[in-house]
């Protein structure tokens, strides 16, 4: 497994702020005690280029010159355009390893999954696996499927991708819940809203299949978005995934015959280190 992280992503937060530094902070030194043979990759910062396959040039401008927040959930902080273009290229690096034979994962913020081609929302200030699939397509691979297990619909990753025939994109998120999508599928999107305390069978079941129609479309390169906040402790969502679930997600990714790269979406209990580890474990064995 490779795993591709910039401690720089660390240097900023907010009080009280769910998506904090400690997430990525308490990981870190667990994967690299438990998994001393896996490789550590610095990633390089995305470029402009590659933004731009994504993003509007007004967005992009937005948040390179921000002086205000964005939403009451995603602020603007000091020097956040490196911080968003470092996790957009650690996407794109792990993108790239996958398309080499190489397993890999992004362990970095700020996430990407809700940021849309012309706005930054939901903790997300550039879309990292939007930018990594598009970059792909670019270079080598003809079809790329996403599959976003995040408890949120990953909303602007739709946004950016969607009526793309190159691409596929499911997503398996509660509803009703944060940002309000997700309900219709169409062309090339697939939804699956699951209610509040649904069984975590019907969960698993519905995550399953979305992987399973997405591999019927016999893509190049698997993109995984892998948010942990559908653990049934996590604080700010209603879900009862266990951390057995995250290791299926990651046993089915092990034996595919297709190439996979997956990058940290959301997830905040205070498990998020073990979960990340028990897919991974799964993914790697």
């Amino acid at each position: 497994m490779i795993i591709f992280y910039d401690p720089h992503c660390l240097d900023y937060s907010a009080p009280g702020h769910p998506e904090r530094p400690q997430r990525i902070e308490r990981t870190t030194p667990l994967l690299k005690d438990r998994h001393p043979d896996w490789e550590w990759r610095e990633p390089r910062a995305a470029t402009e280029a590659m933004l731009l396959r994504a993003h509007s040039p007004a967005h992009i401008e937005q948040v390179m010159k921000a002086s205000e927040d964005f939403d009451l959930d995603t602020p603007v902080y000091p020097d956040i355009e490196k911080y968003a273009m470092k996790s957009a290229g650690a996407a794109v690096g792990a993108a790239c390893a996958a398309l080499s034979g190489e397993p890999a994962f992004s362990l970095m913020r700020p996430p990407g999954h809700h940021a849309t081609r012309n706005r930054a929302m939901g903790f997300c200030y550039f879309n990292n696996i939007a930018i990594a699939a598009l970059d792909a397509l670019e270079n080598g691979a003809e079809r790329v499927a996403i599959w976003d297990f995040d408890a949120h619909h990953g909303n602007g990753t739709e946004d950016i991708v969607g009526r793309n025939p190159r691409i596929v994109f499911a997503s398996i998120h509660q509803f009703p819940a944060y940002p309000g999508t997700g309900i219709n599928s169409f062309a090339n999107i697939d939804n699956y809203p699951i209610g509040p305390s649904t069984p975590r069978r019907v969960h698993v079941e519905a995550a399953k299949h979305a992987l399973e129609k997405l591999l019927a479309f016999k893509p190049d390169l698997l993109l995984v978005s892998a948010g942990f906040d559908a653990y049934a402790r996590d604080p700010i969502m209603q879900m009862t995934l266990k951390p057995e679930d995250f290791a299926m997600f990651g046993a089915w990714l092990h034996d595919m015959t297709i190439p996979a790269a997956a990058m940290l979406e959301g997830g905040y209990s205070d498990d998020l280190p073990q979960l990340i580890d028990a897919f991974l474990i799964a993914w790697a064995r």
